[in-house]
């Protein structure tokens, strides 16, 4: 072979190479293009009343975020309780894929996971502020997602409504002996805990709370706190209205999304996903914090209502309680015992940080 031919066949190779090279960087960028301009709609939904004030409104919002930061490419359909699926089955619809995304509070799920309710409201725990710096830099959420894996179910942060008052009671709460036959609707620990005293503990949706407590069907029931109470006129129902925290001292709220369906998004359209239910998760806690004090005065001066506090031995009584209801949980399951550890540990950290600075602040102000 000359010298000329085999410039020439290796002039070829090269030419052949990059021909081919150049095809495939095509196809990727092709590829790449189609998926960059494909269009997803989802399906979200809630245990709540459609548009109903802080938590029917945080779906709404993440819906809005989604369908802006990625100009109309992942488009997010929300359904209130009952439109679509019935509030209580909101896991089993994300879970199931009949729904892409839920709204939802981790404590309806004890029944199949005994430490989901450590991922909502703990009595006696920590504040919204406490839980969020656990659940993204204290480990809270690497527990919340391994928790969730084997449903194939990915949690997020939610929203949080901060601390709730104890609720509104159609007979006044003077002693522990009070709380013995109660039926008040509380769900989570909280109703475990109430329970252990002597109540008797119904879970009910948001939706179904009014129609309960104005028939008899129960005789007391907490919800959030005065933004939502008002909304729903609990005042109508009920007389007395406990301030008294302690069975939902922060209470946080979950995005569960597909993960199957979260897998099939581009990466971008993922990050907006997560970061409009970051997003969503303060503003929810800021709105509370700005609504919760008018709607209170509205409360007292428009529809005088009398703000109440447990006596003394009834909280030192549902503390104790709670101690036992937590200290049995983590002895009949192993997860639940793990991730209370890690709980436990934080809240005793922020708890010593928070003394020294904030409590004593209060205090001074």
């Amino acid at each position: 072979m000359t010298t000329n031919i085999i410039k020439k066949w290796l002039i070829g190779c090269i030419a052949f190479v990059a021909l081919v090279g150049c095809n495939s960087e095509q196809k990727q960028d092709t590829n790449a293009n189609a998926q960059q301009q494909k269009q997803y709609q989802w399906k979200l939904v809630t245990s709540w009343p459609k548009n109903f004030p802080g938590l029917g409104l945080g779906p709404e919002t993440f819906a809005k975020y989604v369908n802006e930061m990625s100009a109309g490419r992942l488009t997010v359909k929300v359904y209130g309780a009952g439109e679509l699926v019935p509030g209580f089955e909101v896991f089993d619809a994300v879970s199931q894929g009949t729904a892409d995304m839920g709204h939802s509070g981790a404590y309806y799920w004890k029944g199949k996971m005994p430490a989901a309710p450590i991922f909502s409201a703990i009595p006696f725990g920590m504040t919204a502020t406490e839980f969020n710096a656990w659940l993204h830099f204290g480990g809270g959420l690497e527990m919340w997602q391994a928790l969730y894996k084997p449903f194939g179910v990915v949690p997020m942060a939610g929203g949080n409504s901060g601390a709730q008052f104890a609720g509104w009671f159609k007979k006044e709460i003077n002693s522990v002996e009070d709380l013995k036959g109660l039926k008040m609707r509380i769900p989570g620990l909280g109703g475990e805990v109430l329970k252990r005293a002597g109540a008797i503990p119904v879970n009910l949706t948001g939706g179904e709370i009014f129609s309960s407590l104005q028939s008899g069907a129960i005789d007391a029931s907490e919800w959030v706190g005065p933004y939502n109470d008002l909304a729903f006129g609990f005042h109508q129902a009920a007389e007395y209205y406990y301030s008294s925290v302690w069975h939902e001292t922060g209470t946080n709220l979950e995005f569960l999304v597909n993960e199957k369906a979260l897998n099939s998004l581009p990466e971008d359209l993922q990050k907006i996903v997560e970061v409009a239910a970051r997003a969503v998760n303060q503003n929810m806690l800021d709105e509370y914090n700005a609504r919760n004090n008018n709607a209170l005065q509205t409360l007292i001066n428009k529809h005088n209502v009398q703000v109440k506090q447990f006596p003394v031995d009834v909280m030192l009584a549902l503390k104790n309680y709670t101690k036992e209801v937590i200290e049995e949980k983590a002895n009949a399951d192993e997860t639940f015992a793990k991730v209370w550890a890690s709980y436990s540990e934080f809240l005793t950290n922020a708890r010593q940080y928070n003394d020294l600075t904030m409590k004593a602040y209060y205090e001074n102000r």
